[in-house]
């Protein structure tokens, strides 16, 4: 049975004027889909682009060019009114627990506002009921509805925040770095609420996060992106089993292994300098500067976007077909023992 695609993003761009000759190249033609049902993450470095690509997606940023598609419909054209159905089935978790919650108001009226402002569950004890529900969905008790955001630990708020955005209850979640401000040992039971609350209500979502081994917990297929652009993709077990980008390499061979003996044989990849400016990108590949198997091609030329087989795909000029230049990919590719 083919799978339902439920969102089709198609050369994305998101472009910032800083100046009057100055523009930010935050994300750069990126295109991906997910299908329903799914979770796709995307990781990255901070700075990357990644946060910007989801905001964009869900609307928060008018696109520069490119399309996405929700349900059949684009995002960046929908009429008002179509706007507002629209985000009854997109929404989104934020990354700071502390900053996304209106240190004001309490926990029951966090939650009821989506509702409020969608008019859904009209009578107010209906609402209230609905606002209970949510906290034991995400593993908190209807007594904490009357509390404050500042009487909860980080933990607990980002569960406050999950709860807001299942509030009217939406098909497809982005979530922005849910859990890079928490602590390691909240983190994967964070994640493992949000792995129930799929299974139970049929959610999809985008996951962006730059921790790669948490990601791998959570999601289907990851997309990886590098200075505004998407460099490799494909599902979570191939990436980890056969990563073919040299950027993907180098960060997966930061995640640390728990064997010692294991974790004192493998080789570390440490890319040299600083992430470039996306205002200046280096032209050809943007990750040529860095990159320890660069060739000259590399600094005219931007590699396409091939796939390798089994859905895995990459843009990188050690896997162009028929190539002319440099050696070949298995006597230059960096190794990782």
């Amino acid at each position: 049975m083919e799978k339902e695609v439920l969102l089709k993003v198609t050369n994305l761009k998101k472009h910032f004027h800083l100046g009057k000759n100055e523009i930010l190249k935050a994300v750069d033609g990126i295109s991906f889909h997910i299908y329903k049902g799914e979770t796709f993450g995307i990781v990255g470095e901070s700075g990357c682009g990644k946060s910007t690509a989801g905001r964009t997606i869900i609307g928060l940023y008018d696109r520069t060019d490119g399309e996405v598609i929700f349900n059949g419909k684009n995002v960046h054209t929908l009429t008002k009114k179509e706007r507002f159905s629209f985000h009854r089935q997109m929404q989104m978790i934020f990354q700071d627990p502390y900053a996304s919650l209106n240190p004001r108001s309490t926990v029951s009226e966090i939650i009821s506002e989506p509702m409020e402002v969608h008019g859904l569950f009209p009578n107010k004890q209906e609402r209230l009921q609905r606002v209970y529900q949510l906290l034991e969905d995400v593993g908190l008790h209807k007594d904490h509805a009357n509390r404050y955001p500042h009487e909860f630990s980080g933990g607990q708020r980002q569960r406050i925040g999950i709860a807001r955005a299942l509030a009217l209850d939406p098909e497809f979640i982005i979530a922005d770095e849910p859990i890079s401000a928490l602590d390691v040992s909240v983190q994967a039971q964070v994640v493992n609420l949000l792995k129930r609350l799929q299974r139970e209500k049929g959610l999809t979502y985008l996951f962006i996060a730059h921790d790669l081994s948490m990601v791998k917990q959570i999601s289907d297929r990851i997309g990886v992106m590098y200075l505004g652009q998407m460099v490799e993709l494909t599902s979570s077990s191939e990436l980890y089993r056969n990563p073919m980008h040299p950027y993907t390499q180098a960060l997966l061979s930061a995640i640390p292994i728990p064997d010692p003996d294991v974790e004192d044989q493998r080789e570390r990849i440490i890319l040299k300098g600083e992430l470039p400016s996306p205002i200046n990108p280096p032209s050809g590949c943007v990750f040529r500067t860095r990159c320890p198997v660069a060739m000259d091609i590399c600094a005219t030329k931007k590699p396409d976007w091939k796939e390798m087989g089994n859905n895995h795909y990459v843009a990188c000029h050690l896997y162009e077909k028929n190539k002319t230049w440099g050696s070949d990919y298995s006597q230059v590719a960096v190794t990782r023992k």
